[in-house]
């Protein structure tokens, strides 16, 4: 059984991560693109039982899960932005995919650096300048290919035009290659490592190594709940998304080539099962990979005093809502997950257990600085450590009581998700649909209709009942806005440069 520890908040000033007499440990930071908590054994969602992930499970049985951790920008550039600076989109500057993060941006290697850390970056990197705050990269170029990709690499010309290709290999496979590479030949094995793993699967549209061809054939996929249930929580969200079925948007089943004669529910199963069962097979291929770095940090004795994180850049949705992609602030969206695993600085009793702290991925950097010995987080960044939780320490009582989220950009790539933000507690949510391009002059996307949503989480945790007018819940409703407004005041973020947005804001409240 699951179980979350915690000692007395007054024995937590005793429980630093890394204890004086302990070699700094080597930081292993995986990230997947896109891999959802509902694809995650360890997670124990519906598709637990088809055993996706045995080796990512067996980090989280050997170390500690985190159930509430969750993105501030479901979109892979700005939450990758916040990830290594440890700061919200509004401060770093990275609203929406396309936006650079420099390298005098590029926090976190630039301070565990100063730690004595030797530090590598490979894989889907996804944020336009050169990642020269690491001592070595290999990243894919953009988005990257799934098969023979290519790479861009340090060299004598400048970024970005030295590169290599990784021909007939599969992304996942050329991706750890590169990693088990660098551990073995490249690296000064004098000094602890930081290395960012970060594979490009299972981004959409997903292709799968050939060997996985056959992988779930003649398994029926478990389906959502709410599948056939298409967002009507307000004015503001009414039947908008893309779905599974053969009118949607982004024709979802057109990409997959599902037979055009099908219709109705034919459609959207054959569309959901396809879907799921390409996105699964892509999954496969990145925990077997996992395994892969994991045999190596075994066979070089490596395995007891190095923190593998594993985590993905946002959640996803499999068909929740009728829903595809990321991008809402729904829980299969926002929710990330997220798993520690290090022998020697996790306390064991912790093993299997589960932290329920409210976390979001601006707390990664001064967490993982805090693991490699700082003493004191920088100022500029907004996130808090919680290596305590290493400890089982008790949540501290200063801990944030809402995590805030907001998706910058309005109705992008046929999706049809409309601009919004809010917040989330440890039961409630509470989201404000503006449904504004940040371009007031925009012509090209239309407004959608400004509405507040209102979810209990605890009794209705698919979020299918909008409560905003809801008597029972109206001092609470009161209590998130004020919240809301704490926090948005607090991160400074006022919208002073987006007057048109602030107005439908303020005329809502």
């Amino acid at each position: 059984m699951k179980r979350l520890l915690q000692i007395p908040l007054a024995l937590t000033v005793l429980l630093v991560p890394l204890r004086a007499e302990q070699v700094k440990p080597n930081i292993l930071f995986i990230m997947s693109d896109d891999h959802a908590t509902q694809a995650i054994g360890a997670y124990g969602s519906r598709l637990a039982a088809l055993n996706p992930t045995p080796n990512i499970d067996k980090l989280a049985k050997q170390g500690l899960r985190f159930d509430r951790v969750f993105c501030n920008n479901s979109i892979c550039t700005p939450s990758r932005a916040s990830i290594l600076t440890g700061q919200y989109p509004q401060s770093n500057g990275v609203l929406v995919l396309g936006e650079p993060l420099p390298p005098v941006k590029q926090y976190l290697p630039n301070e565990i650096r100063k730690l004595g850390y030797q530090t590598a970056m490979i894989g889907k990197w996804h944020l336009s300048r050169e990642p020269a705050a690491f001592d070595y990269y290999c990243v894919l170029r953009d988005q990257g290919r799934y098969f023979s990709p290519i790479f861009r690499v340090r060299g004598k010309e400048s970024w970005p035009k030295n590169t290599i290709q990784m021909k007939g290999k599969h992304s996942s496979d050329a991706i750890t290659n590169l990693s088990l590479d660098w551990l073995e030949k490249k690296r000064d094995k004098t000094k602890p490592f930081f290395l960012m793993h970060h594979f490009k699967a299972p981004h959409d549209m997903f292709r799968n190594a050939p060997r996985y061809d056959n992988y779930l054939e003649d398994i029926d996929i478990p389906k959502p709940t709410n599948l056939k249930s298409p967002p009507q929580g307000s004015i503001a969200t009414k039947n908008l998304g893309s779905g599974l079925t053969k009118n949607a948007p982004w024709k979802l089943g057109m990409r997959l080539k599902i037979p055009d004669d099908l219709e109705g529910e034919a459609y959207r199963e054959a569309c959901y099962q396809k879907y799921l069962k390409r996105y699964l097979r892509c999954v496969k291929g990145v925990d077997d990979n996992i395994g892969r770095l994991l045999d190596y940090l075994e066979k070089t004795g490596e395995l007891e005093n190095t923190l593998i994180i594993y985590t993905s850049d946002q959640g996803f949705l499999l068909g929740e809502h009728d829903l595809m992609d990321k991008r809402w602030i729904y829980e299969e969206s926002m929710r990330m997950p997220f798993i520690a695993h290090w022998p020697e600085g996790i306390n064991p009793e912790l093993n299997g257990a589960v932290n329920k702290w409210l976390i979001n991925n601006t707390d990664f950097a001064p967490t993982l600085l805090q693991v490699a010995g700082s003493k004191k987080i920088p100022d500029y960044m907004q996130g808090k450590s919680f290596a305590s939780a290493l400890q089982a320490a008790s949540k501290p009582t200063d801990w944030r009581k809402v995590t805030y989220y907001r998706y910058w950009m309005h109705l992008a790539h046929d999706l049809e998700v409309p601009a919004h933000f809010g917040v989330r507690s440890d039961r409630y949510k509470l989201v404000f649909y503006y449904g504004q391009h940040l371009d007031p002059n925009n012509k090209g996307t239309k407004t959608t209709p400004a509405a507040w949503e209102f979810y209990d989480l605890e009794k209705d945790p698919h979020e299918m009942k909008n409560q905003i007018n809801n008597p029972e819940y109206a001092s609470l409703v009161t209590k998130m806005k004020i919240q809301l407004n704490e926090t948005r005041n607090k991160l400074k973020e006022t919208d002073k440069n987006y007057p048109h947005i602030r107005k439908i804001y303020e005329a809502a409240q």
